[in-house]
C-alpha cells in the first residue's frame, strides 16, 4: 500500500539503545537482576525519521554518528526502513548512547549520552539546507545543538514540526516557526515557563495549549500517552474568532509492553500524514494509532509499524474541551 506523498527531513539524533529490561525500577542505590538485554538502533530523530519513512513517506536524515562500531547499529533500520542518509556524517566522536530500562508494566527510564550528536549544529545543517529547504515537512527535536535546530528552522521552506523534547533553550522565533509544536503535557509548561518567564502556567493541559497558540504558535500537539493527544490547529480555529479549538484525539486501548519511542512513533507518523497533505487533525487521529501499536512491542524503531501493519482500533470519539 502506497500514497503520494512529499519528502520529510528529519534533522536530530541517532543513538544506539542499551535496552534492559527489569521486573520493576530499582531505588536509588539498588542492585537489581534484569530480565533481558538488547542493544537496538535509537533516537528521537533516526526514531521518528524510520517511523514516518515505515508509514509511506519519502524521508531524509541528517545526523551525526561516530566512526565507531555503534554507528552501524545506529543506522541500521533507517537504511532498512528505506531512509535516505547521504546527510548523517561520521564523525571524530563515539555514536550517541541511551540508556533505557523497562519494567514490566511498559513504563522506562532514560538516560542519554550525546556523543556525536553534537556535532550536529548550525555547520551540519547548513551543509544539508538544499534538502532541508526543498522538504515538505522538516521535523526537529530537542537532541541536537540549538544552533542546529535554529539553523533548520530558518532553512525550511515547507512546514516544521518541532517536538521540543528534551526542552532546550531556542529562540522565540524558532518555536514560533512550529506547525505544529509537538510536546507532552510536562514539556508543554516548560515551552511556555521558557517563553515567558514571569507567567503562571495553566495546570489543565488546554489552558496550556490556549496560552501557548495565544504567543503565536500556528498548531499546538500535547501528547497524553495512554490517553491520546489534545489537538490545536488554526485551520479550524478560522470558525471560532479568537477562541483557540482544542479537540481531545482519543487512544485505542492496547496493553503496553514497552512505551520507550511510543512518542517519536507519534511524530514520525504524524510528519508523514501531513507531507501527503492531510489536516493537521487527521494526520494526529492515525498517529494516536500507530503510537498505541509502537507500544506493543519492544524497543522503539523494530516496534514501529509499516502501511501493511494493521493499527488498533479507537473505540471512542474525539472531543472539544474548552481552552
Amino acid at each position: 500500500m502506497s500514497r503520494p506523498t512529499g519528502t520529510v527531513v528529519v534533522v536530530g539524533s541517532l543513538n544506539v539503545d542499551q535496552v534492559v529490561t527489569v521486573d520493576r525500577h530499582p531505588a536509588p542505590g539498588e542492585t537489581l537482576v534484569a530480565t533481558s538485554f538488547a542493544l537496538l538502533p535509537g533516537g528521537k530523530g533516526a526514531n521518528q525519521a524510520v517511523a514516518a519513512a515505515r508509514r509511506g513517506a519519502p524521508t531524509v536524515m541528517v545526523g551525526s554518528v561516530g566512526r565507531d562500531g555503534a554507528a552501524e547499529v545506529a543506522t541500521s533500520l533507517l537504511s532498512d526502513s528505506g531512509v535516505d542518509v547521504t546527510h548523517v556524517r561520521a564523525v571524530d566522536v563515539p555514536t550517541g548512547l541511551a540508556t533505557v530500562t523497562v519494567d514490566r508494566t511498559g513504563e522506562n527510564t532514560i538516560v542519554v549520552v550525546p556523543g556525536a550528536n553534537a556535532s550536529t549544529g548550525a555547520e551540519a545543517v547548513l551543509a544539508a539546507s538544499d534538502t532541508v529547504a526543498s522538504a515538505a515537512v522538516v521535523v526537529l527535536q530537542g537532541e541536537v545543538p540549538a544552533d542546529g535546530i535554529a539553523a533548520a528552522a530558518t532553512a525550511a521552506t515547507g512546514r516544521v514540526l518541532l517536538n521540543l523534547a528534551p526542552v532546550v533553550p531556542v529562540g522565540r522565533q524558532v518555536v514560533l516557526a512550529a506547525d505544529p509544536l509537538v510536546v507532552n503535557e510536562h514539556e508543554a509548561a516548560l515551552v511556555l515557563a521558557q517563553l515567558v518567564p514571569d507567567t503562571v502556567v495553566p495546570s489543565d493541559e488546554a489552558a496550556l495549549i490556549g496560552a501557548l497558540r495565544s504567543l503565536g504558535i500556528r498548531s499546538v500537539i500535547v501528547t497524553l500517552g495512554a490517553r491520546g493527544a489534545l489537538v490545536s490547529d488554526g485551520e479550524r480555529d478560522d470558525a471560532a474568532g479568537d477562541r483557540p479549538v482544542v479537540v481531545a484525539v482519543p487512544s485505542p486501548r492496547v496493553t503496553a509492553v514497552d512505551s520507550s519511542g511510543a512518542g517519536d512513533a507519534f511524530v514520525g507518523a504524524l510528519a508523514a500524514g501531513l507531507a501527503a497533505g492531510e489536516p493537521l487533525l487527521e494526520a494526529a487521529r492515525q498517529a494516536v494509532r500507530v503510537g498505541a501499536f509502537a507500544v506493543q512491542g519492544v524497543g522503539t524503531q523494530p516496534s514501529y509499524p509499516t502501511l501493511d501493519d494493521e493499527l488498533p482500533r479507537v473505540e471512542t470519539e474525539d472531543a472539544e474541551v474548552r481552552a
